[in-house]
């Protein structure tokens, strides 16, 4: 069996907290923007399998995979609260459908959704020129990932302006086949709605994402958290697909709280506006 996943530790009293990063990110996305968490809580950040400083087998990158390594790795640290990013934030809704019992509530920061894997290329296709050349053709993919590893990795820095220089520069902590396989087989092809069912109200879920979101559209989280009365929608209003980098009290304070205090009423008017907006969209 693989070893067990690379993981940074911080803070030893109070409930537990555990992150997961998003596609191409590690334990560093999280570990300068938590705050004053580390000194209520015990704070547990978990490279997925493929990233980061985890082990990188060669092997497709499946939801079961990433939730049998995953497991692995959290099985005995008794109950907790699930923080995930972006693809992070769909592996932490399939680890807690399928571990219900470890997990006290969910925080989905922009999580991705797009119902079908038709919709999600479809989305890429039309999205940044960056989506457009990079994530809809595997082999291209595949291609850069090596490319960028191996001559860039001190160029990706300027790449990613918007980053802090520490977690750009760990983008490139992977393998073409760990990236282009958890794209495909996460972001694309998991069914989150299927899982979002699977919860059955027994754990809140607090969503958390940006109105300004390129990358994981708002309205896909919209979708995915209506008719679910466990499910609450925090709209950020100017923020992009990085929440906890560009609002990061609001995050750290939400993420300390209680799911059903986190909300104020002028933002469950923007979540139902929002809401609404869907529908009429959808004719749903």
């Amino acid at each position: 069996m693989t070893p067990i996943l690379h993981t940074w530790v911080a803070g030893t009293l109070g409930p537990l907290l555990v992150f997961f990063p998003g596609l191409g990110g590690t334990t560093r996305y999280f570990e300068k923007h938590l705050g004053c968490l580390p000194k209520s809580h015990h704070v547990l950040i978990v490279d997925p399998l493929g990233f980061g400083d985890s082990p990188k087998p060669w092997t497709r990158y499946t939801v079961d995979r990433h939730m049998a390594e995953l497991h692995q790795t959290l099985n005995g640290k008794g109950v907790f609260t699930l923080v995930g990013h972006s693809m992070g934030a769909l592996l932490a809704l399939a680890y807690a459908a399928r571990h219900p019992e470890q997990v006290e509530r969910l925080v989905l920061l922009s999580i991705p959704y797009f119902g079908a894997p038709d919709e999600a290329m479809r989305f890429f296709r039309t999205g940044p020129v960056l989506y457009r050349l990079y994530l809809t053709n595997m082999a291209l993919a595949a291609l850069i990932c090596i490319v960028t590893r191996r001559i860039f990795a001190g160029l990706v820095p300027y790449f990613q302006p918007d980053l802090p220089r520490e977690i750009s520069a760990d983008i490139v902590k992977h393998t073409w086949r760990s990236f282009t396989s958890s794209f495909w087989e996460v972001v694309c092809h998991y069914d989150a709605g299927r899982d979002a069912d699977a919860l059955a109200g027994r754990i809140p879920v607090l969503c958390l994402h940006g109105d300004h979101d390129q990358s994981a559209p708002l309205e896909g989280a919209l979708k995915l958290a209506r008719g679910r009365p466990n499910w609450q929608m925090r709209i950020l209003a100017g923020v992009d697909h990085h929440p906890l980098l560009h609002a990061s009290e609001v995050c750290q304070q939400a993420i300390a709280r209680p799911i059903g205090l986190c909300l104020s009423e002028g933002e469950k008017r923007r979540a139902a506006y929002y809401s609404d907006w869907i529908s009429q969209l959808t004719g749903s």
